[in-house]
């Protein structure tokens, strides 16, 4: 057995496990709320509309499947799937990529740029009742901050392209 496996793990005290608790209890209410929304009002599950909306902010509104599959954080098996089933209604489009006939490119049809613009005022305003009105600015900052510095070390090449800068 490696020396490191038996050596005592310092356990959290009273406040970080509370604060502990309460972010594992917000990471498993945010995904389920969102989900609820966007197929209530939309029929996208979140990672379909997280999909699309990745596709509307690139250039041409086209990425690389791996390229896509880094910033959604998701296996390419999985990205295929819901990329296969985005494509069966007309909101995706792959295609072989022009610069690397191995690569495949996943483009937003108009169709798919419409169901966007059409879901995210609905998502957006999900987001801020939930998340972001009840904070204060200065909670939002501190939301920022505290996302910011988890996302250096869980995140530190930026391969999820939050914008947070790298080092920062």
């Amino acid at each position: 057995m490696d020396t490191n496996e038996t050596d005592t793990v310092q356990g959290l005290n009273q406040a970080q496990l509370q604060a502990w608790m309460r972010f594992v209890a917000v990471v498993e209410l945010v995904p389920g709320l969102l989900d609820s929304q966007l197929q209530r009002d939309s029929d996208l599950s979140h990672f379909e509309y997280y999909v699309l909306a990745m596709l509307s902010e690139a250039p041409n509104r086209t990425l690389r499947m791996t390229g896509l599959s880094s910033m959604t954080n998701s296996s390419l098996p999985r990205l295929s799937h819901v990329v296969r089933r985005l494509e069966e209604r007309g909101l995706v489009q792959r295609s072989p990529c022009p610069t690397d006939r191995r690569a495949t490119n996943a483009s937003l049809t108009a169709e798919g740029w419409a169901v966007v613009q059409e879901a995210a005022p609905g998502h957006i305003r999900t987001v801020r009742e939930n998340v972001i009105d009840p904070l204060t600015d200065e909670q939002v900052a501190q939301l920022n901050a505290i996302s910011n510095q988890l996302l250096q070390k869980l995140d530190p090449t930026n391969r999820l392209n939050t914008g947070a800068p790298e080092g920062a």
